[in-house]
């Protein structure tokens, strides 16, 4: 099949590469020229495991290309993915929509045969209806559908969340969209990958609702964390307890500092408007929000308490500082929050990330960036271990100590056993789970 996918972004390049590697003719269109430029010469403007290998062996199969020009491979193209930002509107949350609707005029005037033009950038419900009213407002002569086909992708792990999905939902009546949308992820029929066809308008109400809930669900055990905190129980267990009901399930049951990222905010911000402006509030997602908005700076506190409740000329060492572990993401990370809370009450703060810090450095001021965990510890009153990636999972506890002024560790992720940290001499908290007294 030809594709051409519209947007070099996290989801449009992932994307783009792994239907290369399913054996598909893929063209990706960005009108960002120095990122279309680093990509013809291998550069990757993303952090993602693997990504590089997969965009270099299909450039190389010629298999995958990369363009500004978008009008040659939307007229020769099957399908036309749009996989442009819909980012949180500035004043009100509502997503920005004005990237999609600036795809569609474009792509409008470039489709000659039978094409289908798929939203996978997160839209809220009707988005679609308003990209075919523009391409067929554009063009009154396009034989043109337009479908949804939301991505559930993990940052970190997306391209084997691609390969291997849950399920792809597709939101289309047209039968000939069906048959080509279905040919595009015939080779994923190995993998037993349920292919759902539903409406355009449900397509794009179940990737919000799919994010909605899984906010809820970490915002659900950060607030039970808290509680397990003030009567001595431990989150961990209590999690694995309701986890291991098959109606729960042990996913995103992890008790940490709140969420951040790409989708789970801007997302829960948009469906808040729209169920606001259908007058069919979500009540539940509306205290989501705003509880986890609260936790991040929240997490401040812990850190003084452990320094006996002031930061005032302390240092403090934080290690991680992306949202979430494999990825140099930066968007909405509970880190950003949580620096400024602790330089509000006065900190020092030294950082290390191993992929975030160049994006760091253009949201957090007056931190002195690292090389390493060790070298982040140097002096520091108190270390705060801030995202869960895998080097900070086995630290030289003692050689810490050493490096430290004070021994005291802030695990916001739960990543070692109390007792472990205690046994070393340190002071340690975590979160929602009870510290046993040095001996």
């Amino acid at each position: 099949m030809r594709i051409t996918m519209v947007g070099t972004g996290y989801v449009g390049l992932v994307s783009g590469a792994c239907f290369a590697d399913f054996g598909h003719q893929v063209t990706c269109v960005d009108k960002n020229a120095e990122k279309i430029a680093a990509l013809k010469r291998g550069e990757i403007p993303i952090f993602e495991p693997d990504l590089d290998r997969l965009v270099e062996v299909n450039t190389r199969a010629g298999r995958l290309s990369f363009t500004t020009d978008l009008a040659d491979p939307v007229s020769h193209s099957d399908a036309v993915f749009i996989a442009v930002g819909t980012p949180s509107r500035r004043g009100d949350g509502h997503a920005d929509l004005s990237y999609v609707y600036a795809a569609a005029r474009e792509i409008a005037a470039s489709l000659r045969d039978f094409t289908v033009v798929i939203t996978k950038s997160t839209v809220p419900v009707g988005t679609g209806d308003e990209v075919e009213r523009i391409i067929r407002e554009a063009n009154r002569d396009a034989d043109v559908v337009v479908a949804s086909n939301p991505e559930f992708l993990r940052e970190g792990a997306a391209i084997r969340d691609f390969k291997h999905p849950d399920r792809i939902v597709v939101g289309t009546d047209d039968e000939q969209a069906r048959k080509t949308i279905t040919e595009i992820y015939r080779p994923l029929y190995l993998n037993q990958a349920p292919l759902m066809f539903t409406g355009r308008r449900t397509a794009e109400l179940i990737k919000y609702a799919a994010n909605a809930f899984l906010a809820t669900k970490i915002t659900f055990i950060n607030e039970i964390a808290d509680l397990a905190e003030k009567v001595g129980a431990d989150v961990q267990e209590v999690a694995r307890g309701i986890g291991l009901d098959n109606r729960i399930g042990t996913k995103f049951l992890h008790a940490g500092p709140g969420f951040g990222g790409s989708c789970f905010p801007k997302d829960t911000r948009a469906l808040i408007k729209t169920a606001q402006d259908y007058e069919a509030p979500i009540r539940i997602v509306e205290a989501v929000l705003a509880v986890n908005e609260n936790r991040k700076r929240a997490m401040a506190r812990k850190v003084a308490s452990i320094l006996g409740g002031s930061l005032r000329g302390k240092t403090v060492a934080l290690l991680g500082l992306t949202f979430k572990p494999n990825t140099d993401d930066m968007r909405e990370s509970p880190s950003i929050p949580l620096v400024t809370a602790l330089q509000d009450l006065g900190a020092t703060i030294r950082a290390y990330d191993p992929e975030g810090i160049e994006q760091a450095r253009s949201e957090l001021t007056d931190v002195t960036y690292c090389d390493g965990p060790y070298s982040c510890a140097e002096g520091a009153d108190a270390l705060v271990i801030v995202t869960e990636w895998e080097q900070f999972r086995a630290l030289d506890l003692e050689g810490l100590k050493q490096k430290m002024a004070y021994p005291a560790i802030v695990d916001l992720r739960n990543i070692y056993r109390p007792s472990d940290v205690v046994a070393h001499g340190f002071k340690y908290e975590s979160v929602g789970r009870p510290t046993p007294s040095a001996s």
